[in-house]
């Protein structure tokens, strides 16, 4: 069962998220430089800018709505611009003295990856239980749960979630990814169902209590929710606002 994770939810873990973003450029600024080189320019791997958030890249397997790898993911990794990946560590350590990390379950998501999906939603078929279980998977695209276009191909949109450090033992949802170690958000990550629109209810105290969590800890860290989803974020001020890149998820 979930214990008390409105503790992180104080203000005064939020208040010295800018100082903390801040420290972590220049702590990181001449590293990530020569990272960048071997992907797209403006793009870093999150794990040489912060190991410590979790990674639990869900289109790199077959545990996710697809039940197979999806194409442009090459390798279980996540691949942000360098701005997105800095103020994720920000957000990062903020709540990490709180004894919680993030979970990141997707981030840059090629183009094809994109038309992937699309293309497998346009095949149709009937509802499924775990990942979307009052539509059919034909009507993902016209209800909304899907886009021919994503924000991820911009490379600084992050699907992610909260756990804490220490333990990974909690009441699982019973929609969405229902094996993610995190804390209770009502569901799990890629539910397509209204239940995951953020501000959604009625919702269980305590998954209400963590939606408001990590909206107030990623809006201190310089992101915006797609209110659809509570998982989604944006960076505010994004690098490549209007452009879509195409590059697979690799670690070559």
């Amino acid at each position: 069962m979930a214990g008390r994770p409105e503790r992180g939810a104080s203000r005064n873990l939020f208040s010295s998220a800018a100082s903390a973003l801040a420290a972590t450029i220049l702590v990181t600024a001449i590293p990530l430089a020569a990272l960048a080189d071997a992907l797209r320019q403006g793009f870093v791997r999150l794990a040489e800018v912060d190991a410590s958030i979790r990674q639990d890249i869900r289109y790199a397997g077959t545990d996710n709505f697809l039940h197979r790898k999806v194409n442009g993911y090459d390798a279980p990794d996540c691949i942000l611009t360098r701005q997105a990946a800095l103020a994720l560590a920000g957000v990062q350590k903020a709540i990490a003295s709180e004894g919680l990390t993030l979970v990141v379950f997707d981030c840059y998501r090629p183009a094809r990856a994109v038309a992937d999906m699309g293309n497998w939603a346009a095949q149709g078929g009937p509802s499924d239980p775990q990942w979307y279980p009052k539509v059919g998977r034909g009507d993902l695209i016209a209800k909304g749960f899907l886009a021919r276009l994503s924000a991820h191909s911009r490379g600084s949109t992050v699907d992610l979630s909260i756990a804490r450090i220490n333990d990974r033992s909690i009441e699982k949802p019973a929609c969405g990814a229902i094996d993610a170690d995190t804390l209770d958000f009502g569901t799990g990550f890629d539910c397509f169902d209204p239940a995951s629109e953020t501000a959604h209810r009625p919702l269980g105290k305590q998954a209400v209590s963590n939606r408001k969590l990590l909206v107030e800890a990623m809006q201190a860290g310089g992101f915006k929710n797609y209110g659809r989803e509570w998982w989604h974020f944006t960076l505010v001020g994004e690098p490549f606002d209007e452009q879509r890149f195409d590059f697979p998820v690799s670690r070559d």
